[in-house]
């Protein structure tokens, strides 16, 4: 009864429980393991698992690279407000078959206001109790627009875009995927927490829960963690130990 029922997609669908890891990016050193039911979405623990990471272990986080469950507007907010560098996946929205997707629609922040495709502005209207604002174009103008039919399918002829209150910090994100340095930093990602991962369920049968209830599942994911971890340092020290043997017979 703990468990949670998954329901996404490419995911296999059931009663499960998921495992939210964090890794380092140098050593790929397992930092946190934390487990909730399987109907928690990634996004929601994130941001208090960061915070206890750097309250409990000290760590100054420069950078994070995510996949695209992530990519929401409370995590990029909450990453701008630490100072943090952040590299999320793209997340591919699927529009309407046959309509302008958003950006096509520029935001013109000074005057807080979009611009569509044919020069028309679309005026914001209101603010909903999640913090999405909602800007709407002029109906009759709409009406004789030559895309009209690439641009809404509404019977008023009126398009309605939203835009959150935090969305500079998603386009802040976008941005730091694109540069240079988070190229180099989200190629880094599945070779350090997919490798994690991967290393857990075929080499230590995490694959499946081997007791009922959360805090049994928190136990075994945790000591599977603690088992890598120590394979991992010895795997260092093991190679320090080579070079320093090797530096020894080259200075002889």
């Amino acid at each position: 009864p703990e468990s949670g029922y998954l329901y996404r997609e490419n995911k296999p669908e059931g009663f499960f429980y998921l495992d939210h890891r964090t890794t380092d990016m140098k050593y790929n050193i397992i930092t946190d393991a934390h487990v909730t039911p399987g109907n928690i979405h990634d996004s929601i623990p994130y941001l208090d698992r960061l915070d206890h990471q750097i309250a409990r272990f000290g760590f100054q986080v420069e950078a994070v690279a995510l996949d695209s469950g992530y990519l929401t507007t409370s995590i990029c907010k909450g990453l701008s407000d630490r100072h943090i560098f952040g590299v999320i996946a793209h997340r591919r929205f699927h529009p309407t078959r046959g309509l302008f997707e958003k950006w096509k629609f520029q935001y013109d922040s000074e005057s807080d206001h979009y611009i569509c495709p044919n020069g028309e502005k679309l005026l914001y209207t209101t603010t909903d109790r999640k913090g999405y604002r909602f800007y709407k174009s002029d109906p009759k103008k709409c009406a004789s627009c030559p895309f009209l039919e690439s641009c809404t399918r509404s019977k008023n002829h009126q398009k309605v875009i939203s835009r959150h209150v935090w969305e500079e910090h998603k386009e802040k994100i976008r941005q730091n995927r694109l540069s240079a340095s988070g190229k180099e930093l989200y190629k880094k990602r599945k070779e350090k927490i997919e490798r994690s991962f991967a290393d857990s369920k075929q080499l230590h049968g995490l694959r499946y829960c081997r007791l009922r209830g959360k805090q049994n599942v928190s136990e075994q994911v945790l000591l599977t963690a603690a088992c890598q971890n120590m394979k991992k340092i010895v795997e260092k020290h093991e190679f320090l130990y080579n070079l320093s043997c090797r530096d020894r017979q080259l200075f002889i």
